[in-house]
């Protein structure tokens, strides 16, 4: 059996991992949970969302004496306790998948994807579970069926990429109080090989614990689970209540569809090739805004201002420049993840130039004249200029990175270039 769940959380606490971990605990009572918990993060722009979008799947073999149904009422009971019913956005939904027909797992896979990249309706997740006699629970208006829906189906049918996240909770009487964490030891777990996001470098600050009043202590995400399991044992802190190792979707860009730029849509990420075609402006906030063109069709893109030091790289960029954009779209603008600068533009035009000046325009269409000797001259030069920046992939820091956005460390054939230029 593979129990899918979502929404159960609020932006004000709760977290559906938390639900998860709990009931993971429940269950061995009844069971076995072999493997590794899915924490799935769904699409990033959804405008439903509560904080991180995550769904989580359990699979769970029960034992010979137990009836499904006896498990069923436990995780619906769990549920019924921990959900924050009185938030208007929390709507519940548990799924429980009981056969893996191919037929099924094909469906899924593409059900799952589209809730990770595409905009889903309820209906369409109630339609797929009617259609293949799939068992689920919808509380309130149930939308949080797409999601746990989506999750049972890459707990199914596999994730084509994942990573790993430990996940340390809090104490119950320490919830909603400032977290304690020794520093120097973060920054010491920060340096075991393949983990990443445990710190931020640029900004000289931690990023792994959350600072909203949820019962998460703090994340450490890596490669491996020996690898974050070996920085959770570096890391000291207030008591940690239970951990969990969750194999995830995080931090491998599934969000993204690689698409032209004339069929970018709202609520979507992507991956767009482009030429600057407006060069890059400063807006009230600290907010960057360039255009980019693709066979006559156009796109904002912003680096914005949470991306710190990554701004100073698109400050730098010119019209001419082709460059591939990563991120998110929403009200017509994509909010940069990261960028690849495929070539720069180095020349420019200008004033031909005599006896050790430039030449002055003589009206437009007239040439040129040299204010010294009188010689004419009919067009511009093509002169190179210097460029501050240079071809390569940049990435926001880890302070802004978002849950599912690949980080850099992930492309060892890469050569990581600093999102900084002082």
């Amino acid at each position: 059996m593979i129990i899918g769940l979502d929404d159960t959380d609020s932006r004000n606490g709760m977290c559906t991992t938390y639900l998860a971990a709990v009931l993971i605990e429940k269950l061995e009572n009844y069971g076995t949970v072999p493997g590794y918990p899915l924490l799935i993060r769904l699409n990033p722009s959804i405008k439903y969302k509560t904080r991180g979008n995550a769904a989580l799947a359990i699979t769970f073999e029960p034992s010979n004496d137990v009836d499904t149904s006896q498990v069923k009422a436990l995780v619906i009971e769990t549920v019924e306790e921990m959900a924050v019913f009185s938030d208007e956005n929390t709507n519940p939904g548990v799924v429980f998948i009981e056969d893996s027909r191919e037929k099924l797992c094909t469906d899924l896979r593409v059900f799952s994807m589209q809730a990770v990249q595409d905009v889903l309706e309820i209906e369409q997740a109630e339609e797929l579970m009617g259609r293949h006699g799939i068992s689920y629970q919808g509380f309130k208006n149930g939308r949080g069926l797409i999601g746990a829906l989506a999750a049972a189906g890459f707990g199914l049918c596999g994730l084509p990429d994942f990573t790993y996240e430990l996940v340390a909770y809090r104490e119950i009487e320490n919830r909603g109080t400032l977290r304690k964490i020794d520093e120097d030891s973060v920054w010491d777990a920060a340096g075991t090989p393949d983990t990443w996001d445990t710190v931020d470098y640029e900004n000289k600050s931690i990023v792994f614990a959350p600072h909203s009043p949820d019962p998460i202590l703090f994340g450490i995400r890596g490669g491996s689970e020996e690898a974050v399991r070996h920085a959770f044992s570096k890391t000291r802190s207030e008591p940690v209540e239970r951990h969990v190792v969750y194999r995830t979707n995080q931090n491998t860009d599934m969000h993204l569809v690689r698409a032209n730029v004339r069929d970018v849509q709202d609520s979507r990420s992507y991956i767009l090739d482009g030429i600057v075609s407006k060069p890059p402006k400063t807006i009230e906030g600290g907010h960057v805004i360039f255009g980019i063109s693709d066979n006559g069709a156009y796109m904002d893109c912003a680096a914005f201002e949470p991306t710190k030091g990554f701004r100073n790289i698109i400050r730098h960029l010119r019209s001419g420049d082709e460059v591939t954009v990563f991120g998110s779209v929403n009200d017509g603008t994509l909010n940069l993840e990261k960028i690849r600068i495929r070539s720069l533009d180095n020349y420019v035009l200008r004033n031909p130039l005599c006896c050790g000046k430039r030449m002055k325009s003589m009206g437009k269409g007239q040439g040129f004249r040299c204010v010294r000797c009188g010689a004419v001259k009919k067009d511009r030069e093509v002169g190179i200029v210097g460029r501050k920046i240079e071809p390569g992939f940049y990435e926001v820091p880890s302070c802004a990175r978002r849950h599912l956005s690949k980080p850099l460390v992930r492309y060892p054939e890469l050569r990581l270039l600093r999102a900084h230029i002082p």
